[in-house]
């Protein structure tokens, strides 16, 4: 093995989970031209190409594909390396790496991270937002160590520890007197998507095309949490997770159990190699019990 090549394959991993070479070289404070140079090292000295031209960008090839997890294994095991030797000097310290779309984050997270942070748990946490379906991604590329996501969503080779089960939920502006129904209101009122490829999206539209509904109008947001303001602020009709609507107030607001939807368990997802330390242990622990009270306060919401 040749030990100089580690510190190019970290700037192949970098490449590989960013898609440029340029948002390589600012993540890691390098120049392009050397993160370039790295990769040409480690492709030239197997005699294989990791990457091909993608627009801008650049994407991995089969091999880069099939690199890419022994890769990603290579680097957990040198970060559990560390955190080991600094338990044994006394400093014991834990980065957490963690994916969840922008709801989930509050619902969840905040609480049990909020709470750790007061006890001085010797743990670091590194949140990024994102939907259910690229939260399993990141987690099976080594971008993050920890994903929540709902159960369709991709991540089949990962573990997997269920939460909580929620319903889906029509929401839609408070009206005066007597209303219609929100699913008789898509026909009229403007329709609240979330991104194409999320969880969420692709429920709507399965039940759009199912039932024939073509929206008058309609309105992409990025969030569920925008999705909830913009019905806060009386505009438009979206199917939404309950959890996001738990702490809405319900007065400006019309909600109906999404019937047409099966509910979806939300999970906490990890590689199979992931290390759990005692202060993982721990927050998985907290993770759980704070996944059983959200379902207390989704099936409250139902009987509101």
């Amino acid at each position: 093995m040749d030990a100089s090549l580690l510190p190019a394959l970290e700037d192949v991993l970098l490449v590989a989970r960013s898609g440029s070479v340029a948002e390589a070289a600012r993540r890691l404070h390098k120049t392009p031209s050397a993160i370039s140079q790295q990769v040409r090292r480690v492709e030239e000295h197997f005699g294989v190409a990791l990457f091909e031209r993608d627009g801008r960008g650049v994407r991995l090839s089969p091999a880069g594909e099939a690199a890419l997890g022994a890769i990603t294994r290579l680097f957990d095991q040198a970060e559990g390396v560390f955190e080991l030797l600094s338990e044994l000097a006394g400093e014991p310290s834990t980065t957490l790496r963690l994916a969840a779309s922008d709801y989930l984050g509050k619902g969840l997270l905040v609480p049990v991270i909020r709470q750790m942070l007061e006890q001085r748990a010797p743990v670091r946490f590194a949140i990024t937002t994102a939907n259910s379906i690229d939260a399993a991604r990141w987690v099976e590329r080594g971008e993050v160590d920890l994903g929540l996501a709902s159960a369709s969503s991709a991540g089949g080779d990962l573990v997997k520890q269920p939460l909580f089960v929620q319903p889906f939920l029509w929401v839609g502006p408070r009206l005066k007197g007597k209303a219609p129904a929100l699913r008789e209101r898509l026909r009229r009122e403007p329709l609240l998507r979330l991104a194409p490829g999320s969880v969420g999206r692709r429920l709507l539209d399965a039940y759009l095309d199912r039932e024939r509904i073509r929206p008058i109008s309609t309105i992409d947001v990025s969030s569920v949490s925008l999705l909830v303001s913009y019905v806060s602020g009386g505009l438009g009709i979206g199917l939404a997770p309950a959890l996001a609507l738990t702490e809405v107030a319900r007065s400006r607001l019309d909600v109906e159990i999404a019937e047409e939807v099966e509910p979806l368990p939300v999970e906490l997802m990890m590689r199979e190699n992931f290390r759990r330390n005692p202060i993982i242990e721990r927050f998985i622990e907290r993770l759980a019990a704070e996944g059983r009270r959200a379902e207390q306060r989704t099936r409250a919401l139902l009987r509101a």
